[in-house]
């Protein structure tokens, strides 16, 4: 624990100096929200003077004690602390606030700015990660620590807002926390009394910290959120609460100083030039002066850093002598932290042949698992209440509980939108490689933590199951139709559909690969035949996106192309046509994203420019599929829900059949363009 340093004037001049580098930042830009910086400045200068342990000059030090700001819209604060802190951000970084390839954007971005933690904004998503990190902490200390070693050994920090504790997600990620009794997790509540559109009794008036309390969160108020020793001792009795984590309460004041102080007016709009002056005037600056940084508060705000340094030294020589009594421990811990995976890590992954049992690719990725998670001891993860569904481990060990943090199955329960948020706190915390489960028509409950898992480029593994009318009974509240080709939209995202088992265990062969982008396998339920690789094409196909599945015995007249549970249904029609002398080629599709990172000439092997009679079949929308099968082809796909019925049944229905395959090939040969689904049986 860091010694507090007595001074009360430098204190106050520190932070008044962190909250006008903020004003300014936000006038220049002429946009952001300069109420945050200036109400909760304080205890971000306590946190960050007195107990955070960091190294601005190695940012990933693993042992760091994280901090996130959830409300990412207060991201002026966060940069003033960076630059001001000694990470790499300088007072021109913060002049360019909001301005295009800036390092200081709108929203914290965590591979763009150096000592950001996770990428935040959408409200809800920072308490998440936080969460995420809080478990991997556990997990980690659990599986590395011995008696005398702690090379993992921090606290997750997280400064929330009223918004971030209205969002759901907010909620899910606490009762989980408070389950899991994640001690060394310590939120910051900026409790102001004040959101975008005016006063939070407008729409939020319950109790919060009682909310917490029934979560099993060990809960604080601190009445003056510019007493910074109240703050202080709060954080301290956070800090020896072990067993849940805490909340403090903080009362302040947005856009303290202000003009417009206490008022929804100062949350997301530049002050305005008087105002700002007003403001410099009331905290002690010169008013006509802007971006100053007093030489007495540089010096202060170095010292922070440089006792961090220190400790990390101490703590390198702490793992260098970890290193030489458990080696086997130390060699994992750094090839976990550096994204890397074991020597060997793949060497066991089955593959199968038709001998084998006709599996779902929902089975075929659960024995990959099985097998990774044997080899990659620090793949860590789980389902939402879904894992004998998902396919993913649940015998053989203890799930990740209290307790048992050396766990890595975990229950995540019926939170999908935490979980998604989750692993990507795990994934950016590092030294685990997280990944999670539910149907892939959940995947809505998840969608902004997908998409900030993305922008984040986070290393993380979804596993979606159920994934189309095939499913079956459980009816169209359950069957997907729009979730791939919406998934597929999503930026710096993998969406695999394998057709048979190899092609699912190549998948998380490509997963447990992708350094910086997430990958979504989408499995299906129904059991489907293991595809000859001895006399078809080979599942290492995969790895490029597309490839040659089955030729035609001349020149093809047609391509079909097919992806998950329907290329097998493909290769049946493509039988059929040969016996009525129509030579048709199939194609494996099960991932447009690395088929679009192939060259040209490897595509137009797949799929060439001279060959323009295509047939898609996917048992989703068809949004996208003219990309592959031009203005002569045409798709078998749904433009509708499903049905509640049998899977065989629903799917011939909607015509997944090989009788309507055939028919809607031979249309394409004649020129026709067919709508996707069989008339006469929709009319």
């Amino acid at each position: 624990m860091i010694d507090k340093q007595i001074d009360l004037d430098l204190d106050q001049l520190s932070i008044n100096t962190i909250r006008l580098l903020a004003v300014d930042a936000v006038q220049k830009a002429n946009s952001g929200h300069p109420g945050l910086p200036l109400g909760a400045a304080p205890m971000a200068y306590v946190l960050w003077s007195r107990f955070l342990r960091f190294n601005p000059k190695d940012p990933l030090w693993p042992d760091r004690d994280r901090f996130i700001l959830s409300a990412g819209h207060g991201s002026a604060l966060l940069y003033s602390m960076l630059h001001l802190y000694g990470y790499d951000l300088s007072l021109n970084d913060l002049k360019q606030f909001r301005q295009l390839h800036s390092q200081t954007p709108g929203h914290p971005e965590s591979n763009l700015t150096p000592g950001v933690e996770v990428t935040t904004g959408p409200l809800g998503q920072g308490f998440a990660n936080g969460v995420g990190m809080g478990m991997a902490e556990a997990f980690l200390a659990a599986t590395y620590n011995r008696d005398g070693h702690t090379p993992m050994n921090h606290y997750t920090y997280v400064l929330v807002s009223d918004g971030d504790l209205m969002e759901g997600i907010a909620s899910e990620a606490a009762s989980l926390a408070g389950h899991l009794k994640l001690g060394k997790l310590i939120y910051l509540y900026d409790d102001n009394l004040i959101s975008l559109d005016g006063p939070t009794d407008l729409a939020f008036t319950e109790n919060r910290l009682e909310r917490f309390d029934a979560y099993g969160w060990h809960t604080q108020h601190v009445s003056d959120g510019n007493d910074l020793d109240a703050i202080e001792g709060a954080i301290r009795a956070a800090q020896m609460e072990t067993e849940r984590p805490s909340i403090i309460s903080v009362r302040t004041i947005i856009g303290y100083g202000s003009p417009q102080e206490g008022t929804s007016k100062v949350h997301g709009s530049a002050l305005g030039e008087e105002n700002v002056r007003r403001t410099k005037s009331f905290l002690g600056f010169d008013p006509d002066k802007s971006f100053v940084v007093p030489d007495d508060v540089r010096d202060y705000l170095k010292e922070p850093g440089e006792r961090g340094a220190k400790l990390q030294a101490d703590w390198q020589k702490e793992f260098d002598a970890y290193k030489k009594a458990f080696p086997d421990e130390a060699a994992q811990f750094l090839t976990s932290f550096a994204g890397e995976l074991p020597d060997g890590w793949d060497a066991d992954l089955p593959t199968f042949t038709p001998d084998d049992k006709d599996m779902a690719t929902r089975q075929a990725s659960g024995k990959a698992l099985d097998v990774l998670k044997k080899s990659v001891p620090y793949l860590f993860g789980g389902s939402a209440d879904l894992a004998s569904s998902n396919e993913m481990p649940t015998k053989g060990n203890v799930s990740f509980q209290p307790g048992h943090y050396d766990q890595s199955n975990i229950w995540f329960g019926v939170r999908e939108h935490a979980m998604g948020a989750a692993l990507n706190g795990m994934a950016q915390h590092g030294g685990v490689h997280p990944y999670g489960g539910t149907f892939l028509n959940f995947s809505d409950y998840m969608r902004g933590a997908i998409r900030l898992t993305a922008l984040a480029e986070s290393k993380v593994t979804l596993v979606f199951t159920h994934d189309s009318i095939g499913l079956g009974e459980d009816g169209p509240t359950h069957q997907p139709v729009e979730q791939v080709v919406s998934l597929r939209t999503i930026p710096n995202i993998i969406v695999i559909r394998p057709a048979d088992a190899n092609e699912t265990i190549e998948a998380w062969r490509i997963a447990m690969m992708q350094p910086k982008t997430p990958v979504l396998l989408i499995l299906c339920r129904q059991k489907l035949p293991v595809i000859d690789q001895s006399t078809y094409g080979s599942a290492k196909g995969v790895g490029k996106g597309a490839y040659i599945l089955s030729e035609s015995d001349g020149t093809p007249e047609l391509i079909l192309i097919g992806t998950g549970s329907e290329v097998s249904l493909v290769m049946k029609a493509q039988e059929e046509l040969k016996k009525q002398g129509i030579q048709a080629r199939v194609v494996s599709m099960p991932s447009w994203e690395l088929f679009e990172k192939q060259d040209q000439a490897y595509q137009h092997t797949v799929l060439p420019p001279s060959i323009r009679k295509r047939l898609a079949v996917e048992a989703g929308s068809p949004i996208g599929w003219h990309k592959y099968v031009t203005d002569e082809g045409s798709t078998v796909s749904m433009n509708r829900f499903g049905l509640s019925g049998p899977g065989e049944e629903v799917m011939a229905y909607f015509g997944f059949s090989v009788d309507n395959v055939v028919k809607q090939a031979k249309a394409v040969l004649k020129g026709k363009t067919p709508g996707t689904e069989k008339k006469e049986v929709l009319s």
